[in-house]
């Protein structure tokens, strides 16, 4: 039996995480509405008053993040609100002659299921940017996002208001890894991140197959992946198995030139989880139990973040 490519010690590290492929399938159902404890109604800030608002006269925000409303979530919030009302009030700006939302789209679309005449609003002055700012806020404290329009929610909070992902990660109260591995499945072709959207293709799938650049190479781990039935640890052997082929010079090697020597796909999974763990460039250095592990930093702040995360303490 040949001896694996990385020492015992090593190895247990990595262990054999795999993660099921999730199949299409239509939405899950949820637990009856009865079963929901009720959420106790906001306090509204000073100078702010709850009132009713005539339900045709608010509009969507033109700013929401979120892009997809599961027919079957809406059904079910709008079961709970045809039982026991709406107890947490829309959040809306004056639009003209209306009012359009800041927060609280899925219940304004679950009234409208209910056919209700009236919602619960908090009218609230705000510029665009506010707007901007509390919407996708709003989104991203939540955990029913799917992974795409969490990470898009990600960028455009970076890129309108000039953020760095540190400051981004606080806003919404994650760590700046949780924000850089969001960020990276929109390295993913299109296609691809229609699959994390409708939850076809899961996240750990999905960190494998980034290691390919190119989006042929993608499909064709995604293809693979669907039709064998691969966990994460397959897809890893898989993704390397595709590195190593396309390395390949198409020309032989001129004589008595070495052929390059193809990276071990478990050296390559940690050195992923380091990047993951400490939110930056991570180069890991691994042979024969001997290496060097380099951890990448840009300024002081980043530095200093990373000494906090590995539990060393400056004096």
């Amino acid at each position: 039996m040949s001896k694996p490519a990385l020492g015992r010690g090593l190895s247990a590290l990595l262990g054999g995480g795999a993660a099921s492929v999730k199949a299409a399938s239509p939405a899950p159902v949820l637990a009856p509405a009865a079963a929901v404890p009720p959420v106790p109604a906001p306090v509204a800030p000073a100078g702010e008053q709850v009132r009713p608002m005539p339900i045709q006269r608010v509009r969507p925000c033109a700013f929401q993040p979120r892009k997809d409303f599961a027919e079957d979530a809406l059904r079910e919030l709008a079961d709970s609100i045809k039982a026991q009302g709406i107890l947490s009030p829309l959040i809306v700006r004056p639009l003209g002659d209306d009012f359009e939302l800041i927060a609280g789209e899925r219940r304004w679309r679950a009234a409208q299921l209910v056919g209700l005449k009236t919602v619960p609003v908090i009218v609230r002055e705000a510029d665009d940017r506010t707007v901007v700012e509390l919407a996708l806020i709003e989104n991203l404290q939540r955990e029913n996002l799917n992974p795409i329009e969490e990470a898009l929610g990600y960028a455009q909070l970076i890129e309108q208001f000039q953020l760095t992902q540190e400051t981004a990660a606080a806003k919404v109260g994650k760590s700046r890894a949780v924000v850089a591995n969001a960020l990276r499945l929109l390295k993913l072709a299109p296609e691809l991140q229609g699959y994390l959207r409708h939850s076809q293709l899961s996240v750990g799938h999905a960190k494998v197959i980034l290691g390919l650049s190119g989006a042929a190479e993608q499909k064709l781990a995604v293809e693979r992946v669907f039709k064998d039935g691969l966990n994460v640890r397959q897809t890893e052997d898989l993704v390397a198995r595709l590195q190593q082929s396309s390395t390949q010079a198409p020309a032989k090697a001129a004589s008595g030139s070495k052929p390059a020597v193809p990276r071990d796909v478990h050296v390559a999974s940690l050195e992923t989880k380091l990047q993951e763990r400490f939110g930056t460039k991570v180069a890991l250095r691994y042979r024969k139990g001997k290496g060097a592990v380099e951890i990448r930093f840009f300024n002081d702040d980043d530095l200093d973040r990373i000494l906090q995360i590995a539990g060393v303490k400056v004096d």
